[in-house]
């Protein structure tokens, strides 16, 4: 997750700077820089690979001086953690200094026209189109303000963008499309600030107000102004945090899990940051031990996990036989530790553990460890026993998750598990160099399209008042989605107490259709793939002996909507990202039913964060 300060006041804003950056160090980062600008519009720009002491040693002679300024910290995606790739970026003029956060999907067509009337760029990033395109307008004459807004429009996907110029010196500007991330305003006396997230403005003020999407915001030491990208003025009332640690880490959500959940449009990105190199169409998993020739032998592949992890894995089984054509199955870890399984050099151990120190996964990769087979890990904290036991580990980089239930490490464990079988499959062959720049194309739009889904959260605040007092829910999926109907079954269990079972849908007939009446709610994973007929058989079961069926459907599929009770819908996609996308849902749903029903949410009874002791 990019970190992003923006300072205006009376102070000198490069301290200002540094101690945010400073506090929102435990996102992550490769590279960061700072842009300072004085009173009278000179700037500096200071950049700096690696990490922020890194660029305060490339500042020892002295700080930038001035009283307004921005600073980022930066994980790569478009371009390598270079100097060059780091934030702030310029345009030719320099006279605009932009920190980005995001995605900008259509960059490519972007660059190619700003190319044409004469820009020159000195960077891989996908976000260095924004200053020159803001620069494009000013030299059309329109104002920063027109600039910034057309620019917002212009650019697709989820993207947070801070901007300053030199023709208005005091001046921060900012702007959120999509859900990635988010900007806080913090209200100072006689100074203003942007970040990305609270801590960074908790040393300097208590009183905040959040930008949703499609909002701009614009400030001076003195004043703030709130848009619309179309330019409509808005009303924002700030409110104050209390200062206590815990309160301050929640924001503006009533829960842990709701905040989470949230943030799985920006943690994606951070899971895609500078493995999905979309220039160079190519995939760098670091944490990858396997030569080209040792890819090519592997014969089968295990993997291994608990819980939501082990629904992750399951995902993860069909992707590594459809995308790398490996033999693979998936299995429980308390189950395989006791198993006298076949085991040999041409076999891959892969494991889920979101903590790194589930006892059961340990004591199965213990156990793989003993027979010299190959293994790697996929977990959210590097140093973690997982991490130790492995050869390879792919750390999920979800960020710290603090309620029980698992959202966002789930989504994370299932991107991480799609880019190794994109990974393995384009190594053996099997996915050609063309096929493989659509999947990753089609990777850069999952973060707006995750953040579609969650702007609108009233369908499941409906669903719970209707059914939160049922004691009983079915969800049922086919193919790559069944692992989903487990783990919505397990979400709603967790956190709601209802009683909910995940099935394959082909299983009903053998036995569970019998409890079918007209107080079983049936969540039915229908997405329009070429299992869609087959799931439809199953949701006509259903409402034949009078069951109630919430449909979670694919956008477009209008025809369903006379067939069921309820539909959700999700966006279009390829069948190896619906799985991703039906997660949401399933957590949104869960979370409105234990809200409704006053359970504790972040802290469900009988459960903890991370399961170690058998």
């Amino acid at each position: 997750m990019c970190g992003i300060i923006g300072y205006t006041g009376n102070k000198e804003a490069s301290p200002v700077l540094f101690e945010a950056l400073s506090n929102l160090d435990y996102r992550g980062y490769d590279s960061s820089g700072i842009a300072v600008m004085s009173r009278v519009g000179q700037s500096i720009v200071r950049k700096s690979s690696g990490k922020l002491s890194n660029l305060k040693a490339a500042l020892s002679n002295g700080m930038p001086k001035g009283n307004t300024g921005i600073g980022h910290t930066r994980w790569a995606t478009h371009g390598s953690p270079t100097e060059s790739n780091a934030h702030p970026h310029t345009g030719c003029s320099e006279r605009v200094m932009v920190v980005h956060n995001g995605i900008v999907e259509n960059y490519s067509e972007i660059r190619e026209e700003l190319i044409y009337q004469g820009h020159k760029f000195g960077s891989q990033t996908d976000s260095e189109v924004i200053p020159h395109l803001i620069e494009s307008y000013l030299a059309e004459n329109y104002s920063l303000d027109e600039a910034v807004r057309f620019t917002a429009g212009k650019i697709k996907g989820a993207n947070v963008v801070v901007v300053i110029c030199t023709n208005d010196p005091t001046r921060i500007m900012g702007f959120r499309i999509g859900n990635a991330g988010g900007i806080v305003v913090g209200y100072g006396d006689d100074e203003m600030m942007l970040a990305s997230d609270l801590p960074a403005l908790l040393p300097h003020t208590r009183k905040i107000a959040y930008l949703s999407p499609k909002e701009m915001v614009s400030i001076t030491p003195d004043s703030v102004t709130y848009t619309d990208i179309d330019g409509k003025n808005l009303l924002k009332n700030p409110s104050h945090v209390p200062y206590d640690t815990f309160s301050a880490a929640k924001g503006e959500y009533k829960h842990f899990m709701l905040k989470e959940i949230n943030e799985q449009p920006e943690n994606v990105i951070d899971a895609l940051r500078g493995r999905v190199l979309f220039d160079r169409n190519e995939i760098n998993l670091e944490g990858i031990p396997f030569t080209d020739d040792e890819i090519m032998d592997f014969e089968r592949v295990i993997l291994l996990g608990m819980g939501t992890s082990l629904h992750a894995a399951m995902v993860g089984r069909t992707w590594m036989e459809s995308l790398a054509r490996i033999p693979s199955e998936v299995d429980n870890s308390s189950e395989f530790r006791y198993r006298d399984s076949v085991l040999n050099e041409k076999t891959l151990i892969v494991s889920v553990s979101q903590s790194g120190e589930t006892a059961d996964t340990l004591a199965a990769m213990e156990k793989a460890k003993q027979q010299n087979v190959r293994q790697i890990t996929l977990c959210n904290y590097p140093g973690s026993q997982a991490t130790l036991l492995s050869e390879g580990t792919i750390l999920i980089r979800a960020g710290l998750e603090i309620s029980v239930a698992a959202s966002k490490t789930f989504v994370c464990s299932m991107l991480g598990l799609y880019l190794f079988a994109l990974h393995m499959g384009h190594k053996r062959g099997v996915i050609s160099d063309s096929t493989l720049n659509e999947l990753l194309q089609e990777l850069a739009h999952l973060p707006d399209m995750m953040g579609t889904m969650l702007r609108n959260q009233e369908p499941y605040e409906i669903l719970a008042r209707q059914y939160c007092r049922k004691s009983d829910f079915f969800y049922l999926g086919r193919g790559i989605n069944y692992p989903l109907a487990m783990e919505g079954a397990l979400k709603l269990k967790e956190i709601s107490y209802i009683h909910a079972e995940g099935y394959p849908a082909g299983e009903m007939k053998h036995g569970p259709i019998s409890l079918i009446d007209e107080n079983m709610p049936i969540v039915a994973l229908i997405p329009h793939d070429e299992l869609y007929e087959k799931m439809m058989t199953s949701v006509n079961e259903v409402k034949a002996r009078g069951g109630i069926v919430i449909a979670i459907a694919s956008e477009g599929d209008h025809d369903i909507k006379d067939k069921v009770d309820h539909v959700i819908y999700i966006p279009n996609a390829s069948k190896n990202v619906t799985p991703i996308l039906m997660a949401v849902p399933m957590q949104l749903l869960a979370y409105h039913m234990a809200v409704r029903r006053g359970c504790d949410v972040d802290q469900p009874r009988n459960l903890a964060k991370s399961v170690t002791v058998e």
